[in-house]
């Protein structure tokens, strides 16, 4: 699968976020990589201060990253379908920790 595609289906996932969330979020980019250097195996990783953890003080700072690590879902999926799903549920997983949510619980609600 080409790069390309892979970004249009990050964005494709994106577009299914609720406009209520999707208007929630804040100061949050999401961007597609390769791998992680140090963790080839991630799928996906935010980097950030969660809304549920900003207060008054917050401010003047760089956007949180939401990045979506393309080589790994494409190694662990074997159809461009499973690819579609696997992106859906990485892009969910960190959108929720942008909002909060941790591991344990998305692994709850099966985000996980």
């Amino acid at each position: 699968m080409s790069a390309r595609r892979f970004e249009e289906l990050v964005s494709d996932a994106l577009d299914l976020i609720p406009e209520e969330f999707a208007h929630a979020m804040s100061n949050v980019v999401v961007l597609v990589e390769p791998s992680h250097p140090d963790e080839p195996g991630l799928l996906g990783l935010y980097h950030g201060v969660a809304l549920t953890e900003r207060t008054s003080d917050y401010g003047g700072v760089l956007p949180d990253r939401i990045t979506i690590y393309r080589e790994p879902i494409l190694g662990i999926c074997s159809s461009e379908d499973e690819v579609v799903d696997e992106v859906a549920v990485t892009v969910v997983h960190e959108i929720a920790h942008h909002f909060g949510i941790d591991d344990a619980r998305l692994h709850e609600l099966g985000w996980g």
